[in-house]
């Protein structure tokens, strides 16, 4: 008995060992991933700097995003339209450069007197030395200021009375047999009549550019505000919006297209009735520079007025072209 309990002794005791070899080997094997991390995150490989264990690592310093490829797709697309932008240029010009090179061509050809319509090339030369003196500067400035002041105060005041004709049908009975005895008249007719009753100053002058740019715009206003779409104003009764939410948001929006175009024609109105104007008693302006220039015979000089004065109501009407885009962008394109 002795000897048999001996030996289940000595057995439990190798098992007991070979247990606790077992369990120190897998402490072993599981702490060795766990140091092998410490070791590889004490040293960054971006860095290139040690870090000590049980400390964090600096943070690592992002990259901004690269802006080349939004730079190389635009320089892309506009490599691939550069043909379209090109040819679509050469087609607007194509009839002014075919103007200028006969203007350039038929005195020189003697197919008409240069005394009277010299070669584009000379009209160039005086439009340049007027340019260079500071005549043509001034004579601008003036004029500008005379055209767009009279212009202005009319926008000023046919916007809101035909916005007011429009929508007030006594209002338009009252005012609308005296609209069609002054829209007949002239206003180079009335000139003379401006010119006694205000003088030759710069009054006449403003006030002659604004009672002819006050028509268009007033009678194109009315028939905008006249015409709106009548489901659109069904819709807006039938929310109950008072009278000023609906101006804003039916009334103005829908009349904006027609409106701009009285007010483009007043644009032009405003230049042409002007030059008129300056050439009775106008001491500058460019009006003043063109009779002059045809009094004392200097012919180039004349039609450097002339194609400043052209120059000036192009890209006018362009600035009212893109004022009228950005208030009507709501529209949908008639191709879309």
């Amino acid at each position: 008995m002795s000897s048999t309990t001996g030996t289940t002794a000595e057995k439990t005791d190798a098992t007991q060992a070979t247990t606790t070899t077992d369990a120190a080997n897998t402490t072993e094997s599981v702490q060795a991933p766990s140091l092998t991390k410490s070791a590889e995150s004490a040293t960054s490989p971006e860095t290139g700097t040690s870090t000590a264990p049980g400390t964090s690592s600096p943070p690592v310093a992002r990259r901004a995003p690269s802006l080349t490829a939004p730079v190389r797709r635009t320089a892309l697309r506009t490599v691939r339209r550069l043909p379209y932008l090109l040819l679509k240029g050469a087609t607007k010009s194509a009839a002014i450069v075919a103007l200028l090179l006969l203007w350039e061509i038929a005195p020189r050809a003697g197919l008409v007197d240069r005394t009277f319509l010299p070669p584009f090339s000379e009209v160039a030369d005086a439009w340049w030395g007027l340019a260079t003196d500071g005549q043509l500067a001034d004579n601008a400035r003036a004029s500008l200021a005379r055209s767009f002041s009279g212009f202005g105060i009319a926008l000023t005041v046919a916007v809101p009375l035909g916005l007011l004709i429009g929508w007030y049908r006594p209002v338009a009975d009252l005012l609308g047999p005296l609209l069609e005895v002054f829209r007949n008249t002239a206003a180079l007719a009335l000139l003379p009549v401006f010119v006694l009753l205000l003088g030759i100053g710069e009054t006449s002058k403003i006030s002659i550019v604004v009672y002819a740019c006050t028509w268009p715009i007033l009678l194109n206003t009315i028939s905008a505000v006249r015409h709106v779409d009548p489901t659109l104003l069904k819709l807006a009764k039938s929310m109950d919006l008072p009278a000023p939410r609906l101006f804003q948001k039916i009334i103005l929006p829908a009349s904006v297209p027609v409106m701009f175009t009285g007010i483009r024609l007043a644009g032009a109105v405003s230049i042409l009735v002007l030059v008129a104007a300056e050439m009775i008693g106008a001491k500058a302006g460019l009006g003043y520079l063109i009779n002059a220039s045809q009094y004392n015979f200097a012919i180039p000089q004349m039609y450097a007025g002339i194609i400043t004065i052209s120059v000036i109501g192009v890209v006018f009407n362009q600035f009212l072209v893109i004022v009228e885009r950005r208030l009507s962008s709501w529209r949908v394109p008639a191709g879309g």
